[in-house]
């Protein structure tokens, strides 16, 4: 049986989460890969911030470490006032709602028993009182009472995405972690999709941290943006500071041809500068 944890209650300036000094090394037969070297990153309550950076440059590696599924070679990672590694003792870990990329369901399972998967695995609650909070969370998503039975091969890349966020906020976390959440979805869903994560960060008090290469989603969502290069955190900040910051990668990935229309969502919503 597995310990319900104790509700995370920050006292005021403490970050959610805190990275200091972080090295993450990967080996292969004769060589050895540095991907994060002194790497150091601030996570206030409330914020969504977004990470960006080139290719290789370990975004979704940093995500893995923060959820406590990887361990760096050297540094510290507090999450919620705890270390990262110690994240699955006692239930921790139900603090953290994980977006994957793909959605990762269990293709096995439907809809309704995909989202109710965390609560299940407690093994601490009466299954009508799991179910009723899966309900919840489908209709939180935009989803209908009739998809909850519903396997994953009959829905729509939009519909994967809103059943995975479910699942991730089905423990009612603190904190989202969120990988590509639009990646694979058309514009009209992509749309949807962040129109649905604005208006969640803000009912659920929920801060997000956010890996995202789409420009609209970055500055339709974004409080602060960190830009990894060079194997650290280069700068941070609200996005009109951040594109201000003089680097190759920043100037090729938000001042290029495809960063004009996002430009235009910068000036459209002024709460991200």
């Amino acid at each position: 049986m597995v310990d319900t944890p104790a509700p995370y209650q920050p006292t005021e300036g403490t970050p959610i989460v805190d990275i200091r000094k972080l090295w993450t090394v990967f080996t292969t037969p004769g060589k050895r890969f540095v991907v994060h070297q002194d790497l150091d990153l601030t996570v206030m309550q409330g914020e969504v911030l977004s990470i960006v950076g080139g290719s290789g440059t370990g975004k979704t590696v940093l995500l893995r470490q923060i959820l406590g599924l990887e361990r760096p070679a050297k540094g510290e990672i507090h999450v919620l006032g705890q270390p990262a590694a110690e994240l699955g003792q006692r239930g921790a870990a139900s603090r953290i709602g994980m977006l994957f990329q793909h959605g990762a369901l269990f293709s096995a399972f439907s809809v309704l028993e995909n989202i109710a998967f965390p609560l299940r695995e407690l093994r601490t609650l009466p299954a009508a009182l799991v179910r009723e909070a899966a309900m919840v969370k489908l209709q939180m998503v935009g989803l209908k009472p009739e998809d909850a039975d519903k396997m994953p091969s009959d829905l729509s890349g939009g519909m994967i995405k809103r059943v995975a966020l479910a699942r991730a906020l089905v423990m009612d976390p603190p904190l989202l972690l969120l990988d590509e959440p639009t990646s694979g979805l058309d514009p009209e869903s992509s749309d949807g999709f962040v129109t649905l994560l604005r208006s969640l960060h803000r009912d659920l008090a929920l801060t997000v941290i956010m890996v995202t290469h789409d420009l609209d989603t970055l500055f339709e969502l974004s409080t602060r943006i960190a830009v990894l290069a060079d194997k650290k955190v280069i700068v941070i900040g609200p996005p009109k500071d951040v594109i201000a910051f003089q680097h190759p990668f920043i100037h090729d990935f938000f001042l290029g041809e495809r960063g004009q229309r996002a430009m235009e969502l910068l000036r459209e919503y002024p709460f991200a500068v």
